[in-house]
């Protein structure tokens, strides 16, 4: 999977599930720019586990800051599978 493949599936789960409007760059901030609380990054998390049959631990999570940071984390997970 490209890494625009994994970019536009986490922007369409941003539209789909958490009401994202506009352009999404992997140098969005997920709080900071995005305003997610802990239940929206919760779901996000969800949300993208779901998507690519992947299990994102409590160091992945505390890692992402970014969207490309999470898209960083997503292809690192499917290259493990």
């Amino acid at each position: 999977m490209k890494p625009d493949d994994i970019l536009e599936a986490i922007a369409r789960i941003g539209r789909e599930r958490l009401g994202w409007t506009g352009a999404l760059s992997p140098e969005m901030r997920l709080i900071d720019d995005l305003k997610l609380d802990s239940v929206h990054l919760l779901t996000l998390a969800v949300e993208i586990e779901n998507r690519f049959r992947i299990a994102l631990d409590e160091a992945d999570e505390a890692a992402l800051e970014t969207v490309g940071d999470l898209a960083a984390a997503v292809r690192r997970k499917l290259a493990l599978a």
